[in-house]
């Protein structure tokens, strides 16, 4: 185990390999990011790779074009897919000074250049500040302190924000792991700030990690469309879409009974 420099306010940053895989923790046995050595452009964890089904929900013309935007770096997985395999622009908001240094050190995360900027602060910030509206085409949001509980924001607020910083036909995926009883507060948050029609979710994976989709002003298509969509990702970048697919025909137990499913094929 090594571990990063020591900051009083934040959590220390630690990283353990085993088969290959190397695992990112705030001082807790919670997983907060992987990377397969051998290959770092991959996605190794399986909730990480589903936070990429924001790509089925842009055509596959643009799928690749404009800004994609992390809140929450963890080890660096989705900025460096972002950034290295699908070549966007790419923003990366983390409070943790320890975090970015580690993802530098131990996951491979580059140095700033004109299309990927990591930047050191809050996240809520980010989202609030009138400078970033309308500037993301996909966002993802994965925020979590050391006890993994809840999600560190999690209000009307911060999800209204989120949809603000989205341009027309931007996709957002957030991660919602924690306490069962706190998943229906996050998800109703999520429906009041971007309407009911506007959000989906996957079903949750083993260890209790359930992908939400929000969208700002997007016409979901035939299960046709999606079908193809699904197909190209899982060809060009080898990602399991079809998969992601077939989880959002039935919404979690316990998501809002008046959610609508995906429109029929």
């Amino acid at each position: 185990m090594s571990t990063s420099p020591p900051n009083p306010r934040l959590p220390e940053v630690n990283f353990m390999e085993g088969d290959g895989v190397r695992y990112m923790h705030f001082e807790t046995p919670w997983i907060q990011g992987a990377m397969r050595v051998d290959a770092p452009d991959e996605i190794e964890l399986d909730y990480v790779q589903r936070m990429m089904a924001w790509m089925l929900f842009r055509d596959e013309a643009v799928v690749t074009e404009g800004h994609a935007v992390q809140l929450g770096l963890g080890a660096a997985t989705i900025t460096r897919f972002c950034h290295k395999r699908l070549k966007m622009r790419t923003t990366a908001v983390e409070i943790n000074r320890n975090v970015i240094e580690a993802c530098r050190l131990w996951f491979r995360l580059p140095r700033d250049t004109k299309l990927l900027h990591v930047l050191e602060m809050d996240a809520a910030a980010w989202v609030a500040d009138p400078a970033n509206r309308g500037t993301v085409d996909a966002l993802s949001v994965d925020l979590y302190d050391q006890e993994a509980a809840r999600p560190v924001l999690d209000s009307v607020e911060f999800y209204r924000d989120c949809r603000a910083v989205l341009s027309e036909g931007g996709v957002m995926a957030v991660n919602l792991f924690g306490r069962r009883a706190s998943f229906p507060l996050s998800f109703a948050r999520l429906v009041e700030a971007f309407g009911a029609d506007q959000v989906h979710a996957l079903k949750p994976t083993p260890e209790g990690n359930t992908i939400v989709i929000a969208m700002n002003h997007v016409t979901v298509p035939g299960r046709d469309v999606l079908a193809r969509r699904a197909e190209n990702i899982e060809t060009r970048w080898k990602l399991p879409a079809s998969k992601w697919l077939r989880m959002l025909k039935s919404l979690p137990d316990d998501a809002p009974a008046s959610l609508p499913e995906l429109p029929p094929a």
